[in-house]
């Protein structure tokens, strides 16, 4: 029998995701229902991106609506969550003991990174939350050192949650949706070559995926959306297998899959 760990990775999307979740929104939530009910859940999103790790200890987390011109009808979503100065403590501590620097914020709630993906798997908002920020300019081998930081919580039952997309090019998003374009041949591409090497646990590759994959710049002309995915990796632990749960294509280029990790 499968067991799985205490850790995802999510995609969140474009804003729109939080009207229209589709099959990738109804995976996500039959996804949460294989875990048991955790403590506190720690989400990172590359919506909230700082120098060094940031913490909020805030508690109660402001449904952040940082998006512009989109229907009317998403910025009158809210997500009440609180926070969890506690587990807080215990992630900046954890992160502390890697040998990172750490901060905090008193204020900092949910990005739509953030609550748009914990809205579909946790509707009724009953579960502590401790957002935690990523440093984009680190690159994948800092986050990655980050989820390792916090393998130990993963073990007392709090649920490490990242949020990104496996592809994000805003770009060729903005060309594809004005011309009724096709999803272009690097999306499929570099979905398949992320799920064969994490398949094969080949971490090398995927940190240095600007240059072992030929997709992978186009896929990613800045690395924020894909960072989650390594501090998933690091969370989760060399011997859990990843496992996609969803695997699919919105708004032409954003691959939205997810992955769970079993043991």
């Amino acid at each position: 029998m499968q067991t799985f760990r205490n850790v995802l990775f999510v995609p969140h999307g474009a804003p729109t995701f939080a009207l229209n979740p589709g099959a990738a929104g109804a995976a996500m939530l039959q996804m949460v229902q294989k875990l048991p009910t955790p403590r506190a859940i720690v989400v990172v999103s590359p919506h909230w991106d700082t120098r060094v790790p940031t913490v909020s200890i805030a508690t109660q987390l402001e449904t952040i609506h940082d998006f512009y011109g989109f229907p009317e009808a998403l910025y009158t979503i809210q997500y009440p969550a609180n926070g969890c100065p506690e587990v807080a403590k215990e992630v900046a501590n954890a992160l502390r003991n890697a040998g990172m620097d750490v901060d905090d914020s008193s204020q900092h709630g949910l990005d739509h990174g953030a609550w748009q993906p914990l809205r579909q798997m946790f509707p009724h908002a009953d579960l502590p939350i401790v957002p935690l920020s990523m440093q984009t300019h680190a690159g994948p081998e800092h986050a990655y050192r980050v989820g390792q930081a916090l393998s130990g919580l993963v073990k007392k039952n709090i649920l490490v949650i990242a949020s990104g997309n496996i592809t994000h090019n805003l770009r060729d998003w903005q060309i594809a949706a004005s011309t009724n374009g096709q999803t272009p041949d690097y999306v499929h591409q570099f979905s398949n070559w992320v799920s064969e090497k994490l398949s094969a646990h080949d971490l090398s590759a995927l940190i240095n995926y600007r240059q072992r994959s030929a997709e992978g710049r186009q896929a990613h002309p800045s690395e924020d959306h894909l960072l989650p995915l390594f501090v998933a990796l690091g969370a989760a632990g060399t011997a859990a297998t990843p496992q996609a749960f969803y695997r699919g294509v919105s708004d032409y280029v954003i691959a939205m899959d997810g992955y769970a990790f079993v043991n």
